[in-house]
């Protein structure tokens, strides 16, 4: 589930191959050319999935001149992002 608090997407729930299509579109639907944080600390579950709906969410914002910053990245989701090298790429905010 995501909502939208202001200038937050609050990603909520597991985030995995069962969801992330729909996850994916739903926070696509939400990005528009201002700032906004991507608060992924209520993810309770992750997959390598994860990671490819960052990116699109990242590429979409990149076409809408919007700027994404993540935010509370769990430990399961920085080692995935470590595993496939792309730490550099979905940076968080700062680490909580």
């Amino acid at each position: 589930m995501i909502r939208q608090s202001g200038n937050i997407i609050i990603v909520q729930g597991p985030v995995n191959i069962y969801n992330v299509v729909d996850l994916t579109e739903q926070g696509l639907a939400l990005l528009d050319s201002g700032n906004l944080q991507v608060d992924l600390q209520q993810v309770t579950e992750v997959d390598s999935t994860a990671i490819s709906m960052l990116f699109e969410w990242l590429r979409e914002a990149n076409k809408k001149n919007c700027h994404l910053e993540f935010l509370h990245l769990s430990a399961s989701l920085e080692s995935l992002m470590q595993l496939y090298g792309v730490t550099d790429f979905i940076a968080p905010l700062s680490h909580q």
